[in-house]
């Protein structure tokens, strides 16, 4: 069966596009930072193609291979600032939403400690935004593999 094409209809994606622009334009999150939670996100949700992009994206910024390798591995390793692991904690829980009590309020001043309200309404905004695109990829079977850095 051949799905739709996510190229062909890229202009109905624009929204989201800008979405993802303005968060980084903003500047209340690093960009490293983005880029780790984009590629967590997409490692929950088994995006081949969001992997292969924000991977890529992230080297082509300055990020380790080191610390992709073990981004899955997070909480084994202090590769990662506390304000890091207070992200990708959060970005896992609003990921996974395992119950209604999600985002506990321990968790919630955790990452307070390190962001203030517009990074974590910016960072809550980046983790919907990738669970989105996830999932239209997921939806089309948009192969990972063939991204270039800056080529989106």
């Amino acid at each position: 069966m051949t799905r739709i094409s996510i190229q062909r209809h890229y202009a109905a994606m624009q929204p989201l596009v800008k979405l993802g622009e303005e968060i980084r334009a903003r500047g209340h999150l690093d960009a490293k930072l983005a880029d780790l939670i984009l590629m967590r996100c997409s490692q929950i949700n088994g995006c081949a193609f969001c992997l292969d992009m924000h991977s890529k994206d992230a080297r082509a910024a300055g990020e380790t291979e080191q610390r992709l390798y073990l981004l899955s591995a997070w909480r084994e390793t202090r590769l990662y600032s506390e304000a890091e692991q207070a992200a990708l904690a959060f970005a896992e829980e609003l990921t996974e939403l395992p119950s209604h009590e999600s985002v506990s309020d321990a968790l919630y001043e955790r990452l307070h400690q390190h962001f203030d309200d517009a990074a974590v309404i910016d960072l809550t905004l980046l983790v919907g935004l990738i669970n989105t695109w996830n999932r239209l990829n997921i939806a089309v079977r948009t192969e990972g593999g063939h991204y270039k850095p800056a080529a989106h």
